[in-house]
């Protein structure tokens, strides 16, 4: 059986250009789910068609960034698959197939350039939000919490993994919005 998995990071993009490239290849069962991709152990439907897929069945993927954004990950995946006797293939990178030598070769190739590429991007935004803030124009992300809400809480009494379980946001944020105030 083909078992096919398709992912986008947000609810703003569209699964579609996926699901036909899937379907064109005659895959017979595929998940879907929309979620960033940066860890593998994060995403409920990934797992899922993982353990869906039996001895014998066939992985697919359009493309190796919408499996696993890093070597390590994508490595341990495939591992898993190969022991359940499962193949996994990638259609847009070069027909990668794990079923022969030239794609068990491949895909440690490609899950290094993958993570590169990665790297690099990453490497280019933070350099463009220095810019930015350098030029005094990089606002940050949208304030979430409101600074007033969680001060009055804590003037209040309460303790700030208190106000975190309240207003639903981790500690962390809490301890940030208070700064030395606590």
């Amino acid at each position: 059986m083909l078992v096919g998995y398709a992912r986008v990071s947000t609810t703003h993009q569209s699964l579609d250009v996926q699901m036909e490239q899937l379907a064109a290849h005659g895959v017979e069962k595929i998940f879907q789910e929309q979620i960033s991709g940066k860890s593998a152990s994060n995403r409920p439907h990934l797992k899922a068609a993982l353990d869906f897929c039996r001895e014998g069945d066939t992985f697919l993927v359009t493309r190796l960034d919408r499996f696993a954004r890093s070597a390590q990950d994508l490595h341990n995946i495939v591992a898993a698959l190969t022991a359940k006797g499962i193949g996994f293939r990638c259609l847009q990178q070069g027909g990668l197939d794990t079923t022969t030598s030239h794609g068990k070769l491949m895909l440690g190739i490609l899950a290094a350039v993958a993570e590169f590429e990665l790297d690099i991007r990453q490497e280019r935004q933070r350099e463009g939000i220095d810019k930015a803030k350098a030029r005094g124009v990089y606002q940050g992300g949208k304030q979430r919490f409101d600074p007033a809400i969680v001060q009055n809480l804590y003037n209040e009494g309460m303790k700030p993994r208190a106000i975190a379980r309240e207003i639903q946001c981790s500690p962390a944020t809490v301890y940030r919005i208070l700064g030395n105030n606590f």
